[in-house]
């Protein structure tokens, strides 16, 4: 119960990470406060789940509705203990030679913008709460191309910079701030993103969670509560000297190129030497 007592903010808590995040939080004594833009799911969330789970509909494009968020958590319990910025989807699939300024303004206001004063609102009501944390959600998509979209790599990478700024900023009122980079987690960011039918969902997960099982050493499909156990980590007083920095939860896929973790991937090394020894090379026989 490393919670109890705590007030705690979750955004974009309606589904995959963040409602695994809020209960969680809510099963170890948190009072947490779930805000999505999905009412009904949210709702539902607050209805079935055991704990204090209060819902309340925020869109974290609106600077207004995460100001009233954080100021109804504050106005209700005394204060915020920890907030878990974590709203977000696939934002805008262009690349950069096609994607246009509004669709480009929309992914960053989704997925940095929103960020961003959920700290600024949050960190009023957190000053002089012994514990103080605040947890981003970034992406290892911010660790280089080809995990993700542009504009959603480079909004990610934005929110790691933000991460460390915002440490320094807040390191004198004693609140800590850290992020989390998932890798492929099984949630409906992917599926959302495509606009998949409610229909084919299953299956899609199922793709999702397969080729993930062979994109990384660890064997399996990322779940949102590897996710919720880490930022549960990063609020609690375990990381109590850990701040400024990010924790990449992905399963090992930013470790380095498959070869170096899976041993039916030859790497070039290997390949030009079974060429030296005389061995077929990849792709035809030896000179």
């Amino acid at each position: 119960m490393r919670f109890t007592g705590k007030t705690v903010v979750i955004t974009g808590a309606a589904s995959g990470i963040g409602k695994a995040s809020v209960q969680l939080f809510a099963s170890e004594g948190a009072t947490v406060y779930a805000a999505d833009i999905d009412a009904a799911n949210g709702e539902k969330l607050a209805q079935t789940s055991n704990g204090d789970i209060r819902f309340q509909r925020c869109d974290v494009c609106s600077t207004e509705d995460i100001k009233a968020l954080m100021d109804r958590a504050a106005a209700e319990t005394g204060g915020i203990d920890a907030v878990f910025n974590n709203a977000g989807a696939g934002g805008a699939r262009e690349s950069i030679a096609e994607i246009e300024p509004e669709q480009w303004d929309w992914t960053m206001d989704l997925l940095l913008r929103s960020v961003a004063f959920g700290i600024r609102y949050a960190v009023p009501h957190m000053i002089g709460r012994a514990g103080a944390a605040i947890v981003n959600t970034s992406s290892v998509a911010a660790v280089g191309p080809g995990y993700s979209p542009t504009a959603y790599a480079v909004a990610k990478a934005g929110v790691l910079h933000l991460t460390k700024c915002a440490a320094t900023d807040l390191a004198q009122h004693g609140i800590r701030v850290n992020a989390v980079q998932p890798g492929f987690i099984n949630t409906n960011i992917f599926t959302s993103s495509i606009d998949c039918p409610d229909d084919k969902v299953p299956g899609a997960k199922a793709i999702i969670a397969e080729m993930s099982r062979q994109a990384q050493p660890v064997a399996r499909g990322g779940q949102p509560e590897d996710i919720a156990r880490a930022v549960a980590f990063l609020c609690s007083e375990e990381a109590g000297f850990v701040t400024g920095t990010s924790l990449i939860v992905d399963g090992g896929i930013t470790v380095g190129p498959r070869h170096s973790w899976d041993p039916a991937m030859p790497s070039l090394f290997a390949a030009l030497q079974a060429y030296v020894e005389g061995a077929p090379a990849m792709g035809g026989a030896a000179a």
